[in-house]
């Protein structure tokens, strides 16, 4: 992973401000010390392990996943729904639609089956996936949350809602793919 505080501030806060009580998160991959103290910002039991140790996961107590470098397959997507709570949601990083318009559009249809919401976001050069079961990642944002984070150098709930929107033509090719 590299070292980009915009990478670590999207991958946390996005989703975290997102789901509306997050309590047990589980991040798998890499973490970087900057990462870890992004996620510390949150009141909340985050657990960092490798890909071996989410597989080997049984109990369904998760309520946010994030893969900071995990590509996404559906032997990865199978763990991922064994322990992941009915109102949980997932963040993964993919390709932008300018770099690899295939692979974005595969990795939502591959999420898009089995979440209620697939919606891709940028920022920076980087492109990641928010799939959940429940939550919107614009209209359930807690602003509680969002807004009260701290020595960010990124990150702002306007950024989290912007970071959502696409060129009109992108819109259009992921219409019927990104689940909105």
């Amino acid at each position: 992973m590299r070292e980009n505080q915009t990478f670590n501030e999207m991958m946390v806060h996005v989703p975290l401000c997102t789901h509306k009580d997050p309590q047990n998160v589980l991040i798998v991959g890499a973490a970087s010390q900057n990462l870890k103290n992004e996620a510390s910002k949150h009141q909340t039991n985050v657990e960092f392990v490798d890909l071996q140790t989410l597989n080997s996961k049984n109990e369904k107590n998760i309520d946010v996943i994030i893969l900071t470098d995990i590509n996404l397959d559906e032997m990865v997507v199978a763990n991922i729904k064994r322990v992941l709570k009915d109102d949980g949601l997932i963040t993964f990083k993919t390709e932008s639609f300018h770099k690899d318009e295939e692979s974005l559009k595969k990795d939502l249809e591959l999420v898009g089956e089995n979440f209620w919401i697939a919606m891709p976001f940028r920022f920076g050069h980087d492109t990641a996936i928010l799939a959940s079961k429940k939550y919107h990642p614009t209209a359930d944002i807690i602003l509680q949350r969002s807004d009260l984070l701290n020595d960010l150098e990124y990150y702002s709930t306007e950024i989290h809602t912007s970071s959502f929107v696409f060129p009109a033509s992108q819109h259009r090719a992921l219409t019927g793919i990104a689940k909105r």
